[in-house]
């Protein structure tokens, strides 16, 4: 694909050379004799490779009208800038790199110069473009793979109890459907996803016979179970490129009232996001059947849910569950 450059200047005489230079020279051009001109094109055109812009011009200098790009969509957000100068001021050349441009040129410009320094910055432009287009795709490629390994060990997790298959998903999925109503953007729903998936990881620290025991537990069994939040926190803590998938397994059994544990933690002291799996755990709990009792009716749930307001629960997390049992969101997950 041809390069496309928009030049900006106030003089015809540099905007009429900048043309003939740079289509000579197999390069496609746009001239626009404004900032203004230049912001109004935006709105009905594609960006271009590369601007070139005059910094003195009247109504808006080059530097003002940099500014007003970056207001922009993304790809004129993005466009890299080269300006147009006949001032060697140093004060002036810090502030257009300040601002982001990426290089100036000196007028009068020679035209062998000008073609030169535009094809290597478009060259550079498309090279950087390419890596930063295969570090994203690596990234993908690390990010699923853990994802992979992250759902390998939820599932690990899950089969540790005979009754609740599926739990830790389950959680994840209710979590991330909180978070997401609640106004987190799509890469925090992904977090608390995998929070929410390994939100129970400290399991794998508390004795078969304990977790599976029909009937109630006697208080050293009970003592056992609280002791994998805080497992679960050593274990996940030991991942230092994601700091916060440990929030969730610490402290997903801490109440809002402060009577939870491990710490007793209240309120907004508690992590958000473990007060939000807190109520996503609570809701899978009630509803599936377990070793000491069967699934609890939707309507019986969605009362302790709302007892629990204030007291075990976030309200504000507690309403969102609730606006989503209401809505029968549950029954396709």
């Amino acid at each position: 694909m041809i390069p496309q450059i928009v030049v900006v200047d106030d003089d015809p005489i540099i905007l009429k050379k900048a043309w003939n230079t740079l289509t000579s020279s197999g390069l496609k051009a746009v001239v626009l004799k404004s900032g203004k001109a230049l912001l109004e094109y935006t709105r009905e055109n594609p960006a271009p490779d590369l601007i070139l812009m005059d910094i003195s011009m009247p109504e808006m200098d080059g530097f003002e009208v940099v500014k007003e790009l970056k207001k922009c969509e993304a790809g004129w957000r993005d466009t890299p800038v080269i300006f147009l100068t006949g001032n060697e001021d140093e004060d002036t050349e810090t502030k257009g790199l300040s601002l982001g441009a990426m290089d100036f040129i000196r007028k009068p410009f020679v035209a062998s110069v000008l073609v030169l320094r535009v094809k290597h910055a478009v060259e550079l432009i498309r090279l950087q473009r390419n890596l930063e287009g295969m570090v994203e795709e690596k990234t993908r490629e690390n990010e699923n793979l853990f994802l992979h390994v992250v759902e390998s060990l939820a599932d690990a997790i899950d089969a540790k109890d005979n009754y609740t298959k599926g739990h830790s998903g389950r959680v994840a999925i209710y979590s991330k459907e909180i978070a997401k109503r609640y106004g987190y953007d799509e890469k925090h729903q992904e977090q608390i996803f995998m929070m929410g998936l390994l939100h129970d990881v400290g399991k794998i620290g508390v004795p078969d016979e304990v977790i599976n025991k029909p009937g109630r537990l006697t208080d050293e069994e009970f003592a056992k179970i609280k002791k994998h939040p805080g497992i679960g926190g050593k274990i996940l803590g030991n991942i230092k490129e994601m700091p916060s998938l440990a929030a969730g397994a610490k402290w997903h059994h801490e109440r809002y009232d402060g009577k939870g544990y491990p710490e007793g933690l209240s309120g907004d002291d508690i992590p958000e996001e473990a007060r939000i799996i807190a109520v996503a755990d609570a809701y899978d709990a009630m509803t599936s059947t377990r070793s000491y009792r069967g699934a609890l009716p939707v309507e019986v749930v969605r009362g302790e849910i709302e007892k629990g307001k204030g007291s075990q629960f976030d309200p504000k997390f507690a309403d969102i569950m609730i606006e989503m049992i209401d809505e029968g969101v549950f029954p396709d997950v």
